[in-house]
């Protein structure tokens, strides 16, 4: 059908799409329900196919993440398949992310020596055939070499390659991370404001981790040497030319840059770090860039209606929505408190 090639009706479907995905009410009355009161109303909005084809087999919480994990999957691939052109280009530039998502997944359950069945049931469902390239290679990889030998064809086959014979399971994560971002900014090259647009979100992407590096290499006592190993080039906050800089001050020099960011709200940001000290934990600091992040994409996608820009929203907020209802099983099963739940959902 030529009109799914056509840009404003990608981003028509896009925006519908957003719209229908849960909003914070919904999330707070999800949170104050029962586990098995959850597994009926996540199937009603809008997960009840995927709840009905695992059925069979599953039960509880892992029945409701096979069935999130497969829907999300499939949504993934259907926005893509619905653009061409310009568009799909710039649509996979972010979604190929996930990708790399699957890679670190792969390498996470041959490290840590997950159980397969715990595998195709919930982290990588055996039912979606989207899965099982990554399943065999988990299946037949004895350690980490070994499965990243096996993912030499992706698009990141050579960045696995270059990682050291005795290198830890952060070091593949981290040389994904770095090949993932260094492509996504070299492929933003077209001119037009949704190409600048995008790419400040990646670049602001880029920030965000280098941030999180420094306080949590900080708070486990890296040397400011070690913590500059960790940063990746291509932010605009944190510029390559201010590693230096970090390498030197450390986490102080992280925040006096930060605080004099001409995009950055230093004061908000001081908030949620003065948070973070009280509980002993980077929540506070997480959730606040990723509240930036969304911030953006929703200007973004507003200003630029027409565009990619609209569809990488949607992504996102679908993204979020199921990482959401995950945390809010989860937390259920294990008997969190809603209090609990919603600070860090609805904050």
């Amino acid at each position: 059908m030529v009109m799914t090639g056509n840009t404003p009706y990608v981003a028509a479907r896009a925006k519908s799409r957003r719209q229908k995905l849960a909003d914070r009410a919904r999330l707070r009355q999800l949170i104050s329900q029962s586990p098995d009161q959850l597994t009926v109303a996540i199937g009603d909005i809008g997960y009840r196919a995927e709840m009905d084809m695992y059925a069979g087999r599953l039960t509880g919480g892992d029945l409701v993440e096979a069935a999130l994990t497969h829907n999300l999957e499939h949504e993934l691939d259907k926005m893509v398949g619905l653009c061409n052109g310009k568009i799909r280009a710039m649509v996979e530039i972010y979604t190929s992310r996930y990708q790399y998502h699957n890679a670190k997944v792969v390498l996470r359950s041959v490290a840590n020596d997950v159980d397969m069945e715990k595998i195709t049931h919930s982290i990588l469902p055996e039912l979606n055939d989207i899965n099982t390239p990554w399943i065999k290679i988990i299946e037949s990889a004895d350690d980490l070499r070994s499965a990243s030998t096996q993912m030499r064809r992706k698009s990141f086959g050579s960045a696995l390659a270059a990682v050291p014979e005795d290198a830890r399971l952060s070091d593949y994560e981290d040389a994904l991370d770095r090949h993932y971002f260094a492509n996504a900014l070299k492929a933003l090259t077209g001119k037009g404001p949704d190409v600048r647009f995008l790419k400040d979100l990646v670049a602001s992407e880029i920030d965000h981790r280098n941030i999180l590096n420094v306080l949590e290499a900080g708070a486990v006592g890296l040397s400011n040497e070690q913590i500059v190993d960790l940063l990746i080039p291509g932010g605009r906050v944190v510029p390559k030319r201010a590693f230096s800089a970090i390498a030197t001050g450390g986490k102080d020099a992280l925040l006096d840059l930060l605080r004099n960011a001409a995009r950055f709200d230093g004061a908000s940001f001081d908030e949620a770090l003065a948070t973070s000290a009280e509980t002993r934990s980077l929540d506070a600091v997480v959730t606040w860039l990723k509240e930036r992040e969304h911030k953006m994409m929703a200007r973004m996608s507003f200003l630029h209606p027409v565009s990619a820009l609209p569809v990488i929203h949607y992504i996102a907020m679908k993204v979020q929505e199921v990482d959401d209802l995950r945390l809010i099983v989860r937390g259920r099963l294990a008997g969190l408190p809603t209090d609990v739940l919603e600070a860090h959902i609805l904050n």
